[in-house]
């Protein structure tokens, strides 16, 4: 019996995304991944105490929209599914945890653990937009994906105003927020605050992400993004890939949009219009399209257009009237202008041009 089953050829070992050799070198990313991580923390600490508090809030605006670009990353960059709709899932998670806040405040709740529970039910409720839009998404292709998505866009906003009794319509929803702990004294800057608490939630999600990416899952990603057929040969379940990486996309979107909330202290429609969603599509490919890194750009920029425009108007002798006008215009046509002389001149958008130069002063060095 022995003999017979040696004499047989060895079992054909099944090729599958679930079924790989473990990597070796995971356990040595993820410790790298902590240690950036905490090293980026410790530097935004100390970037917090030197600067002034209206730059530690736009610090955190930057950071509350680099949860939206990551994710947004993470599902067109390496995924190859385009989306529409992002702001409207940002919009789903700053509702929710606006509807929580207030829920907790009509009853007389407090402490330091509401916020992150808020925040938590967020990412939960987004999680599950999410995945109904994916299962449809995964259904989808080319222009009818990015038709589904951008109704998607359309028809969230939306809801405030037809359920108005519970969204407030177009006035929005406050979002009632604690005030810093007390052990950190009495004078604590607000600012600096929002600015800890957006970071610590944003570099836990792209440690997530980042780990996320560099495991089987984000391979399957890129595979699927490459040659769905060979993916599907390959025995993947592009289907289940695709709703997967939509989940995990929405997730942080979700999280993007109730930290904005937070920082606002208040949510309303219009501030998750289909020109947000177009924003971050077109800041995630003038950053870097499939890289993180690549979405910091993309959220810096975001940050730092409405600055630029209103610099821009304050230049020029305009009426109100028109001033108003080309300030709500100015910065999508400024947006539109970067991303074409991003893809003449660095066709892999801010991250990929620093990676080029960053190899050409290496080889230069050597």
């Amino acid at each position: 019996m022995s003999a017979t089953r040696a004499a047989l050829p060895p079992k054909r070992r099944q090729v599958d995304a679930d079924d790989r050799p473990v990597d070796p070198r995971r356990g040595s990313t993820l410790l790298r991944h902590l240690v950036v991580v905490l090293a980026v923390g410790l530097l935004l600490v100390a970037v917090s105490y030197t600067v002034e508090p209206f730059r530690n809030f736009q610090l955190a605006t930057v950071a509350a929209y680099f949860c939206a670009t990551a994710g947004l990353t993470v599902l067109t960059g390496l995924n190859g599914q385009l989306s529409l709709g992002h702001g409207a899932l940002m919009a789903t998670g700053a509702y929710t945890v606006a509807l929580c806040q207030n829920a907790f405040a009509d009853r007389g709740m407090t402490g330091g653990w509401l916020l992150p529970l808020s925040l938590g039910a967020a990412i939960a409720v987004t999680v599950g937009v999410g995945a109904v839009v994916g299962v449809a998404a995964a259904r989808l292709r080319g222009p009818y994906l990015a038709g589904v998505t951008l109704a998607v866009a359309v028809v969230v906003p939306a809801l405030a105003v037809t359920f108005d009794g519970v969204l407030n319509g177009e006035q929005g929803l406050s979002v009632p927020v604690e005030p810093p702990p007390v052990a950190l004294g009495p004078y604590f800057p607000y600012e600096r605050w929002q600015l800890w608490l957006c970071g610590a939630a944003t570099l836990l999600a792209l440690l997530l992400l980042a780990n996320l990416v560099r495991s089987r899952y984000g391979r399957t990603f890129r595979a699927v993004r490459d040659d769905e057929v060979a993916a599907r040969l390959a025995g993947i379940h592009v289907a289940r890939t695709q709703v997967i990486a939509f989940v995990v996309s929405a997730a942080t979107a979700g999280l993007g949009g109730a930290l904005l909330a937070v920082l606002a202290q208040s949510v309303s429609p219009g501030a998750f219009s289909l020109t947000l969603s177009l924003f971050l599509l077109m800041a995630v490919v003038i950053g870097g399209l499939g890289r993180l890194a690549g979405a910091l750009w993309g959220a810096v920029l975001l940050v730092a257009l409405p600055d630029l425009t209103h610099s821009v108007t304050e230049l020029l002798t305009l009426s109100p009237a028109v001033a108003q006008r080309l300030e709500g215009n100015l910065p999508l046509a400024i947006f539109g202008l970067t991303l074409i002389v991003v893809m003449i001149a660095a066709p892999g958008g801010v991250q990929g041009l620093l990676s080029r130069l960053g190899r050409r002063l290496r080889a230069r060095r050597s």
